[in-house]
């Protein structure tokens, strides 16, 4: 029996606790998160209870912990609000009290500047939000008005339509007797447009019969221009033909071998003498390189000498062949 007893206080005391903290948590108060107390002072508190949420940017941070009449400042209510630590607020930050259209109401925290931050247990400036009735009286208020300006000037309109009643009724009748001008302007036009036509059938008669006229010239013009072609084309063949024929007796010549190219062309003795002429050159010009003083002294050198240094300069070659020789073999 006192087994049972006792579950059952347990069980009991562990309803109290579940109930009591469900309480609470219904009532917004969360017991596993830090909060910061803050107070607000509001002129009216337009049935804010306690326990109403306290939100920023729609989202809830906080609610309303207590409510408390001041007598001392007028009767105003002093508003205590506990919010989430997280939240940092300013000197700028309003509570602006807003509610909603089935009457639940709430407070809204504009954040602002933070340059200044507020510590916890500090008075937050209040702000009442605007309702639907006072926000459709400051729009209808400037539209009344706007409106009443807009039926003064419409009267206005009104009274000048009907002093130049009459001068309407004179435009009125000029339009009647315009189609009847117009009427005749169309007549007189299409008078003159036949006329037109006329002349213009005459002109289009008389270019065709001059390009009748035309006709021929223009063909003896093409013969004229191919005439011209024919003989110029005629000339040149001459010209070419006359140039072949030089040609050809040119080569004639060149063929008998009885003048000095057809000679050139088919013999070798210009060949094998300038050839000598090369090789005596360039044996002169080595002569000079190695014995400038044969032409360069006063009275020159005698035969002998001069033989006698060409075979010293030839024996020269031959000991400079015979020692480039072996060097070639070893390559």
């Amino acid at each position: 029996m006192r087994n049972k007893e006792f579950k059952v206080g347990v069980f009991a005391v562990i309803a109290l606790v579940a109930l009591y903290y469900g309480f609470y948590f219904l009532k917004g108060i969360d017991f596993f998160t830090t909060t910061k107390k803050y107070y607000v002072v509001y002129d009216n508190a337009n049935n804010l209870a306690v326990s109403n949420p306290v939100k920023v940017n729609g989202f809830a941070v906080g609610r309303v912990s207590d409510i408390r009449i001041l007598p001392e400042m007028n009767h105003k209510v002093l508003v205590e609000i506990d919010i989430d630590s997280k939240i940092k607020l300013g000197d700028s930050t309003k509570a602006i009290l807003d509610s909603e259209l089935l009457g639940g109401n709430f407070i809204v925290l504009n954040i602002g500047d933070l340059s200044h931050p507020k510590n916890p247990g500090d008075t937050i400036e209040a702000e009442l939000a605007k309702g639907m009735f006072e926000l459709l009286k400051n729009t209808a208020e400037p539209l009344g008005s706007n409106l009443q300006t807009t039926l003064g000037k419409f009267n206005i309109v009104i009274d000048n339509l009907s002093r130049n009643s009459q001068q309407l009724d004179s435009i009125f009748r000029k339009l009647q007797a315009t189609p009847d001008i117009l009427n005749s302007t169309l007549l007189n036009a299409n008078d003159k447009i036949t006329v037109l036509s006329g002349n213009f059938t005459d002109v289009a008669s008389n270019i065709n019969g001059t390009l009748n006229e035309l006709k021929p010239t223009l063909k003896n013009l093409e013969m004229l221009s191919d005439s011209l072609k024919r003989i110029e084309l005629n000339k040149t063949m001459i010209r070419t033909q006359q140039t072949l024929a030089s040609l050809n007796e040119t080569l004639v010549r060149l063929k008998k071998g009885d003048n000095t190219m057809s000679k050139l062309m088919t013999e070798d003795t210009l060949y094998v003498n300038l050839n000598r002429l090369m090789l005596r050159m360039d044996s002169l010009v080595e002569h000079i390189n190695h014995y400038p003083k044969h032409f360069t002294s006063p009275l020159g050198k005698s035969h002998k000498k001069v033989e006698r240094d060409l075979k010293k300069m030839e024996e020269e070659k031959k000991k400079a062949a015979a020692a480039a020789a072996p060097a070639t073999k070893s390559n």
